[in-house]
């Protein structure tokens, strides 16, 4: 049976890494296809806020489907806005795991990350409030096809202890986004170890680990520029 697509990008992809020995370790950490994504829910005060939502005291955990992933590389395909309505975005910190965790330590869930990069959780938000307002689960709004943006899986050994990791996304050259893991109410290691106690995760999953304020809609024509550390990836939406 042919690959997928969206479970091919699993294998790490690896882009703008100029030292050869960072892309021979990340392929070799990443040999797992993409079994589930993830997503942390508030995981910055400022965006709980902005949306006018309490602040969590613990992880808000929900998950996307492999299908869901497409890679940056591609453009981005809204679903119809005259059927769906808007398409909001929301920059993320994202991990991929190497090794499987349950019921994980802190220290296990150090040695467990494969490979990190920056992905968009896209979310239909006029639709999720109408579920949400009827109790109803939001899958119908975050999980259809394109939904988890993926750009290229870098060596975690960049990124040190994950403690003060920035990121920016920009939308047409403005500023949009500008996250900082330093800002993060469950920190990458908290939420790996959280997330293995309230459910197994395996090698290849994907954590979404949350979003910073200044989440917005999409628009056809946009341009989006997503930056981690020194590497930059640029889409455009249709």
């Amino acid at each position: 049976m042919s690959q997928s697509p969206h479970m091919s990008l699993a294998n790490a992809i690896v882009a703008g890494v100029n030292n050869d020995n960072n892309v021979k370790n990340v392929n070799e950490r990443l040999r797992a296809p993409i079994g589930k994504v993830v997503c942390v829910g508030r995981n910055y005060a400022e965006h709980a806020r902005e949306l006018g939502n309490e602040i969590p005291k613990s992880p808000i955990l929900f998950m996307k489907p492999a299908s869901s992933v497409v890679s940056a590389h591609n453009d981005i395909i809204r679903p119809n806005p005259a059927l769906y309505g808007d398409t909001h975005y929301e920059a993320e910190l994202c991990i991929q795991l190497a090794a499987d965790l349950s019921a994980a330590t802190i220290e296990q869930a150090k040695q467990a990350i494969g490979g990190v990069t920056l992905g968009l959780d896209l979310t239909l938000r006029d639709l999720q409030s109408k579920l949400k307002e009827k109790g109803h689960p939001w899958e119908r709004a975050k999980c259809f096809d394109g939904a988890c943006v993926l750009a290229d899986w870098l060596d975690p050994q960049v990124f040190g202890d994950f403690s003060h990791v920035e990121y920016q996304l920009y939308i047409n050259d403005e500023l949009k986004q500008n996250g900082d893991s330093a800002l993060m109410l469950f920190s990458v290691y908290e939420l790996l170890a959280e997330i293995s106690h309230a459910f197994s995760l395996q090698a290849g999953d994907v954590i979404m680990t949350g979003t910073p304020s200044g989440v917005g809609i999409l628009q056809a024509g946009d341009a989006l520029t997503f930056k981690l550390s020194d590497h930059e990836w640029q889409v455009q939406v249709r």
